[in-house]
C-alpha cells in the first residue's frame, strides 16, 4: 500500500473535524457506508434526498473515512491494474469539440463530463473512454474524491 493510500482521507480537510459534520448528512452516511464505503450513485442520491451538494456528503464522508467507490465516472475505486475504463477506439469529433472546449486548467470536470454524456446520449462511461483516448483526465470530482 502506498503512503498515499494510507492517509486518512480527512487530511484534505485539516480545517475540519468530523464533530462539525451535520448530524442529519453524518447518520445517513452511517447508515449506506457498508464495509465503510459508499457508491458514487448512494452518495448522489443522498444529496438529493438530503438537498445538499454532493460536495457536502463528500466531505463528510471523507472526515468519517467513508471511502467512495463505484465512481459514476469509474474512476474511483480501481487500480490501474484494474483499471475498468479503457481508451475508446474512435472518439467523435463531435464529443472531442465538446470535450476540449469544457477543459479547465487542461482537465474535464466530472460535472462537465456528466453534461456532455447527457447531451450526446450515451452513458458516462463512454465519455470516460474518449478522455483516456484523448489523454484528459476528469478531474475535479463532484464529490470532491480527487
Amino acid at each position: 500500500m502506498t503512503e498515499k493510500a494510507k492517509r486518512p482521507f480527512a487530511s484534505k480537510h485539516s480545517q475540519r473535524n468530523p464533530e462539525q459534520i451535520d448530524p442529519v448528512i453524518r447518520e445517513s452516511l452511517e447508515r449506506n457506508a457498508g464495509k465503510g464505503e459508499l457508491a458514487c450513485a448512494v452518495a448522489f442520491r443522498l444529496a438529493d434526498e438530503l438537498h445538499k451538494p454532493p460536495s457536502a456528503i463528500g466531505e463528510a464522508a471523507d472526515l468519517l473515512s467513508i471511502r467512495l467507490a463505484k465512481c459514476y465516472m469509474v474512476l474511483v475505486g480501481s487500480t490501474p491494474e484494474k483499471k475498468i475504463v479503457k481508451a475508446a477506439l474512435a472518439v467523435d469529433p463531435g464529443l472531442e469539440e465538446a470535450i476540449r472546449r469544457g477543459l479547465e486548467n487542461g482537465r474535464l470536470p466530472c460535472r462537465t463530463a456528466w453534461d456532455l454524456a447527457q447531451a450526446f446520449k450515451m452513458p458516462r462511461m463512454g465519455v470516460s473512454a474518449a478522455c483516456e483516448a484523448l489523454g484528459i483526465k476528469i478531474k475535479p470530482c463532484q464529490l470532491g474524491a480527487f
